[in-house]
């Protein structure tokens, strides 16, 4: 197996940056195709290596990666997520990462950050908390390592 397939396979297939699936069978030439990239210079990081699509890939050097939130989302000044990822994996914790108008508004982005964190950071555990406050609903992600 190459290092393209076992980090495929690792990562489900799925484009880091975009979360969108890559097709195995695509040409590694063509920009929906797969390709190995090096997610970070950090040379602690747990997962140096993730699979993104070639067109990802190649415009994340020339611009600084952003994890689109999802439309469908009712967030008030959403987190940067690649910021929000690195802080959790060196130093863990929680950090507050987007503001709701409504408790299931809250309760929907919770639930994305989950999934999307694990796929992001896989190495990381990361739970989703909802706090009511000041008319509005603070989500909290907290991390444990897996």
């Amino acid at each position: 197996m190459s290092l393209l397939d076992d980090v495929a396979e690792r990562d489900g297939w799925r484009c880091w940056v975009c979360d969108e699936p890559v097709d195995p069978d695509m040409s590694v030439n063509d920009p929906r195709g797969p390709s190995v990239d090096s997610r970070t210079a950090d040379r602690k990081a747990k997962v140096a290596e993730r699979l993104a699509h070639r067109g990802c890939n190649t415009r994340k050097g020339a611009v600084k990666v952003v994890i689109a939130w999802p439309d469908r989302l009712h967030v008030a000044e959403p987190a940067p997520l690649i910021a929000v990822a690195a802080r959790l994996e060196r130093k863990g914790g929680r950090e507050a990462v987007a503001r709701c108008p409504t408790r299931k508004d809250a309760e929907e982005t919770a639930e994305w950050l989950v999934d999307r964190f694990s796929r992001l950071t896989p190495e990381l555990q990361v739970t989703a908390d909802v706090q009511a406050g000041g008319g509005q609903f603070l989500v909290i992600l907290t991390t444990g390592r897996r």
